[in-house]
């Protein structure tokens, strides 16, 4: 599918982390994943430190899995998949939120942590949020 306007796109915020040394990070912030809607299909791709795990879930097309996630303790902002930027990303250290800028397509050095992430998507001139609001169960 090559029209973005027809995929939207979810940033999933989290507390949850195997690894201890994120621990330093934000409550509520320490990890984050994407969630797309093409239309059909709910995908998330999540960027662990070991493996990508990318699944395309079987659910019904009205499932609200944002809204499911959400009801779960999970933070979710929605954000724009943006393919117009014909140069290369900065070369930074892959990790969950270096993922989800090359997903979004944004450009940004100075974004390293899920909360920045989060904080940029919320100053966002074009932002959407899921169901006006934005939610932290941490």
């Amino acid at each position: 599918m090559s029209d973005n306007t027809e995929r939207r796109a979810w940033v999933v915020f989290t507390n949850q982390t195997e690894l201890p040394w994120l621990r330093f990070l934000k409550k509520g912030y320490r990890h984050c994943f994407i969630l797309i809607n093409d239309g059909s299909n709910w995908i998330s791709i999540d960027p662990m430190a070991n493996y990508m795990d990318v699944v395309v879930h079987h659910a019904p097309s009205n499932f609200d899995l944002p809204k499911w996630l959400e009801l779960r303790g999970h933070g979710l902002i929605s954000a724009r998949l943006n393919s117009e930027i014909n140069k290369a990303a900065p070369v930074m250290i892959f990790t969950c939120v270096e993922a989800c800028k090359r997903i979004l397509g944004i450009h940004k050095r100075f974004i390293f942590t899920p909360w920045q992430l989060y904080r940029h998507l919320n100053n966002n001139k074009s932002k959407e949020f899921y169901n006006g609001k934005f939610n932290i169960n941490a």
